[in-house]
């Protein structure tokens, strides 16, 4: 019979970037998550101008200047995506000398909990 022993290793408390402490992952009434964790997650955001498929021998034949013709009629909105779902669709602004998008329709949650 083995007599071992798990220790953790010691935390420095000025460290911002150790490991969420075990306190931080209990749930505050049961069936929730600590919203605290939740709001430190890192997600990807993209705006989708539009889509098209193309065969490799015409992918090939590309250069600059070369036009490629999208599934969207101009003006249509754009997705706005958060990784790869469709959250909300909007138009294109400029923001100072940065685009941006202003979000004219956000997709209802139940809907994006279909498309998982």
């Amino acid at each position: 019979m083995n007599d071992t022993t798990n220790e953790t290793p010691e935390m420095n408390p000025e460290d911002d970037s150790a490991s969420p402490t075990s306190e931080e992952f209990q749930v505050s009434q049961p069936g929730n998550i600590n919203p605290e964790v939740l709001q430190n997650i890192s997600v990807n955001l993209s705006i989708e101008v539009g889509r098209t498929s193309i065969k490799i021998k015409d992918l090939m034949r590309l250069t600059q200047g070369s036009v490629v013709e999208l599934d969207r009629i101009a003006g249509e909105p754009l997705d706005l995506l958060v990784n790869d779902t469709v959250v909300a669709q909007g138009e294109v602004v400029l923001v100072n000398d940065r685009y941006g998008i202003r979000l004219t329709r956000v997709v209802p949650s139940t809907d994006r909990l279909k498309s998982l």
